[in-house]
C-alpha cells in the first residue's frame, strides 16, 4: 500500500541505537551547512548523498 510507512518502519530504526541509556546515531550525517544531526546521508555503493541539500562524497 502506497503511502503507509511501511519503509519508514524498517529504515529509521537501523539509523539509531540505545547504549548505555543514550541515543547514538548509527548512520552518517550530513556536515553541510543548514543539515547537521538528524539529516543522514544515503549509502549507495559509489557514493554517499544528502537529499535534503545534494551534497554528495564518493567512495574511495
Amino acid at each position: 500500500m502506497a503511502g503507509s510507512g511501511e519503509n519508514w518502519k524498517k529504515a529509521k530504526p537501523s539509523k539509531y541505537a540505545i547504549e548505555d541509556g543514550k541515543l547514538v546515531r548509527n548512520g552518517e550525517v550530513c556536515l553541510q551547512p543548514g543539515c547537521g544531526p538528524g539529516v543522514f546521508m544515503a549509502v549507495h555503493k559509489d557514493r554517499k548523498h544528502c537529499g535534503r541539500c545534494g551534497y554528495s562524497e564518493k567512495n574511495e
